[in-house]
């Protein structure tokens, strides 16, 4: 049988993505009305503001949900009805922008802002806070980038501020991890993590474990990050690699460029299990314990004192002008097509700023000739607290990590020799 020429058009030509705009006065007043009604590739809208009960399940795929003018933020009910989380993300390839959770909890006691149960997911300039988890899940690729995370964790030391199942790769970039209960700042079972240029710790009075874990080893960059422990710490160790065993096919860990400190007083600083592979080089460590447990290939790592940092009880680590640390690091080579040297660099209160060495690099997660901020103020910070600043560019500048967590090499950004493929 022929097909007549305007079916067979019909059935050449895709449909065009749709638009969807959600908010108070509008024909869609909370996002869980259009949930049901999106179709692939399309975009949602939502004015900025607090949607109360927020509970939804997207299972169409391509999706851009991104709040307008502000954080759209989606506040759980008492009762999440499907046992899991506020947005439940089934559909493939989504990518979440400028949205606020808070406040899930579950009978299982892992409810979670999002539950990721779709493959490639892609969290911008988000906030997740006081839920049980505040994400949960992940296939394929899932990276988080200029988010925050603070208190999530139901305080049975099985949820965490984000808790990433064992996906192909996680990339974590320019993001505030903290304050976690009992949890971890960052667990991840990912094969591959890119884990640069973060804040992440438990401050001056957190109880999270792990900063850092990566419970099945992978292949993992960890650079450019401070990573912090309270005294009142659930957890001795800071970051901890392959402890539930090494199943990934990598067990290579990289540690590279970052300031680690330990407020406790005793612990260890790096775990490394039996049977995996650390390269750890350019970092400074401050406080007590042990600084490595494992193997691993060290080279200019520095045991910091009080002197190396502008103000350690005020939390500005940066490094003092008479710190030893001051181009004492060695230039990294690439590791399989990822650049070892951060991009940018996280300060509290600030957020993340380029990061640009002279002749040798800093040791630690901070550059002394580096001072040029790359964001602006999250929407729901005020003057009152702890600011911190986002990356309106995202990811996009040349010279730094690509969506697929590699480097994107730009001659523009080599101002080092050899310190960038």
């Amino acid at each position: 049988m022929k097909l007549s020429i305007p079916l067979l058009l019909a059935t050449a030509i895709p449909s065009l993505a749709a638009t969807w705009q959600v908010g108070p006065g509008r024909t869609y007043a909370a996002p869980r009305a259009v949930a049901g009604l999106v179709a692939d590739g399309d975009t949602v809208l939502i004015d900025a503001g607090t949607y109360a009960d927020e509970v939804a399940t997207w299972s169409r795929s391509r999706l851009l949900l991104r709040g307008v003018g502000g954080f759209a933020h989606l506040k759980a009910p008492a009762s999440i009805s499907n046992g899991k989380a506020i947005w439940v993300l089934s559909g493939n390839d989504i990518t979440l922008d400028s949205i606020e959770f808070s406040g899930a909890a579950v009978p299982d006691l892992n409810g979670a802002g999002i539950r990721a149960e779709g493959t490639n997911l892609t969290i911008r300039r988000s906030h997740f806070h006081d839920n049980e988890n505040g994400i949960l899940g992940g296939k394929g690729h899932v990276r988080i980038e200029d988010s925050e995370f603070a208190r999530n964790g139901h305080g049975d030391g099985l949820s965490h501020n984000m808790y990433i199942s064992n996906c192909d790769t996680f990339t974590l970039l320019r993001s505030y991890s903290h304050h976690a209960k009992i949890g971890h700042e960052v667990k991840s079972r990912a094969k591959v993590n890119i884990i640069v240029g973060n804040w992440i710790g438990n401050e001056a009075n957190g109880t999270a474990s792990y900063e850092i874990d990566l419970p099945n080893g992978g292949t993992s960059l960890v650079a450019g990050n401070f990573i912090q422990q309270s005294s009142s710490t659930d957890n001795s160790t800071l970051v901890t690699f392959g402890e539930e065993g090494l199943s990934n096919p990598g067990k290579d860990l990289h540690l590279v460029h970052n300031t680690l400190v330990n407020d406790r007083g005793s612990g260890t600083f790096v775990r490394l299990a039996t049977g995996a592979t650390g390269t750890v080089i350019n970092n400074l460590w401050v406080g007590e314990g042990t600084w490595i447990s494992g193997t691993a290939d060290t080279a200019r790592n520095l045991h910091g004192t009080g002197a190396d940092l502008i103000n350690r009880s005020g939390f500005d680590f940066r490094l003092a002008p008479t710190s030893s640390a001051i181009n004492a690091g060695v230039i990294t080579p690439s590791f399989l097509g990822y650049a070892q040297f951060p991009a940018w660099q996280f300060l509290r209160g600030t957020g993340p700023q380029s990061r640009l060495a002279n002749s040798a690099p800093d040791i630690g997660a901070w550059e002394t000739t580096s001072a040029n901020a790359i964001g602006t103020r999250m929407p729901h910070q005020t003057t009152a607290r702890a600011g911190m600043r986002f990356d309106p560019r995202s990811s996009r500048e040349a010279g730094t990590i690509t969506p697929d967590g590699r480097i994107q090499p730009a001659a523009s950004r080599a101002t080092m020799p050899g310190a960038r493929p």
